[in-house]
């Protein structure tokens, strides 16, 4: 190399002994070495040699506040962390109770969470602010702002905490809200299979029953109807909604269920629709050749009795006659409608029928009971009133036990009862007494006296 003016040159130092033996003795060579070194290099060599820059220039305060600031940086990413965690785990809880849950809780929840949010959002850009302000890597830190960074960042920390002790709060607030909406949940999946298979077997059902060549065309537009609603099943919750997917699936199972209950009982329907056919053909028969015996009662009626006694049974004959056909208009009609298989039609029609012959029947038989009751009274009217009077005298010994006199509720009505029965048996008197008059009286006092009984009782307790 070669030295400026007034500076020695530097040699490199030996690498062998053999070059120092050339050189000359090391040490004094050493020496000149170092006495011609400049100044400022001289001054540098010894923290260079030590191995510590600039950092260590400035003393150990500073470091100590730089480590103090780091580690509250630290601490304050860490509670960062933790609560960005916390936050989009209570996210996933929250998102759950709203798709599962209208109720004002469940909105209120979302509500707080979102103010919650908001107060996240706003110590989070605090703690950054914090961060982006202070460079804790510059060599040339002062210890004051390091104290300054460690202070803000404690600060930003200590909020990330109390934020994140909110949240937690609320977090076990959501716990009943949350457990409702995951047990719903855990029903949705197994509601919506089980809405599948009842339309399955709905359908198999109607198969095998248009295999035994029954037409089942009402309930095949049932089930068809249907399939709009399996369409939204397969669509999913996450379009519909876990409360409405639910409802769905339950109701379209049960609806399912009954088209599969009423397919497979269609055999048995159609043979019950023939044999009632048959039945009610053979009862309006009967009732037909009954009717026609009516008319002779009313003779013998009209003969022995008062007219009191047998005017309200004058147009059974014709009012029988024209319920029994049509009674029979109707068979025809549930016939053709069984032979079309219109199920639903025939049996609206036998319940017609069948109506119209209880009609038919309580009318005929009205007409005999009529005349064997008017026999028995006439031939022993006594009988008739010593039944009544045995009535009133057994309500009227009830109404006296455990008390010196009877209570007006009871005693009222049993005087009355008295009164109406001897009114009663004063119309037996005279040359044609008015039969049926004197027994739907005496059947009325009996009812009146009942209904004392019946009263006496319940006040007393338990019938006694």
């Amino acid at each position: 190399m070669t030295a400026t003016p007034g500076t020695p040159a530097i040699q490199p130092y030996p690498s062998s002994s053999a070059a120092r033996g050339r050189r000359g003795p090391g040490p004094l060579r050493d020496a000149v070495v170092l006495v011609g070194l400049p100044v400022l290099v001289a001054f540098a060599l010894p923290a260079a040699f030590a191995g510590g820059g600039t950092r260590r220039w400035f003393g150990g305060r500073a470091e100590s506040q730089r480590a103090d600031a780091q580690a509250a940086k630290d601490a304050a990413a860490t509670a960062f962390y933790e609560l960005d965690t916390a936050q989009r785990d209570l996210r996933i809880s929250v998102e759950t109770i709203a798709a599962v849950d209208d109720s004002p809780a469940a909105r209120r929840a979302v509500s707080d969470f979102e103010a919650l949010g908001r107060r996240i959002d706003e110590v989070s850009q605090r703690y950054i602010q914090a961060v982006d302000a202070h460079d804790l890597d510059r060599d040339d830190l002062e210890a004051g702002v390091a104290a300054r960074a460690r202070a803000e960042l404690t600060g930003a920390k200590d909020e990330l905490l109390r934020v994140r002790q909110e949240l937690d709060r609320f977090g076990d607030s959501l716990g009943p809200l949350l457990g409702k909406a995951e047990t719903q949940l855990a029903r949705l999946a197994p509601a919506v299979e089980r809405a599948r298979q009842s339309l399955l077997a709905a359908s198999n059902a109607l198969d095998a029953v248009r295999d035994k060549r029954l037409r089942a065309d009402e309930l095949a537009a049932r089930l068809a109807a249907l399939s709009p609603e399996l369409t939204r099943l397969n669509e999913g919750a996450g379009r519909h909604g876990v409360p409405a997917t639910l409802e769905r699936a339950e109701r379209v199972q049960r609806e399912a269920g009954a088209i599969r209950a009423e397919a497979e009982r269609l055999p048995e329907r159609a043979a019950e629709i023939d044999h009632r056919l048959v039945s009610l053909r053979t009862r309006a028969e009967a009732l037909t050749t009954r009717a026609g015996q009516v008319e002779p009662v009313l003779s013998e009626l009209r003969r022995r009795f008062a007219a009191a006694c047998w005017q309200d049974l004058q147009q059974v004959p014709a009012q029988a006659a024209e319920n029994v056909r049509q009674a029979e208009l109707r068979l025809g009609e549930a016939q053709v409608a069984r032979e079309a298989q219109r199920w639903a039609d025939a049996a609206s029609l036998l319940s017609t029928v069948r109506a119209l012959l209880n009609a038919t029947d309580e009318a005929v038989s009205a007409a005999g009971d009529r005349l064997s009751r008017l026999n028995a009274v006439q031939k022993d009217p006594q009988a008739e009133i010593e039944r009544t009077r045995f009535a009133i005298r057994d309500a009227q010994r009830l109404a006296m036990t455990g008390r010196t006199t009877p209570d007006p509720r009871h005693a009222r009505p049993l005087d009355e009862a008295v009164a109406r029965l001897e009114r009663a048996v004063g119309t037996l008197e005279g040359r044609h007494p008015d039969y049926w008059h004197f027994l739907t009286e005496t059947e009325g006092v009996r009812a009146a006296v009942a209904r004392v009984v019946a009263q006496i009782r319940e006040e007393r307790g338990g019938g006694h």
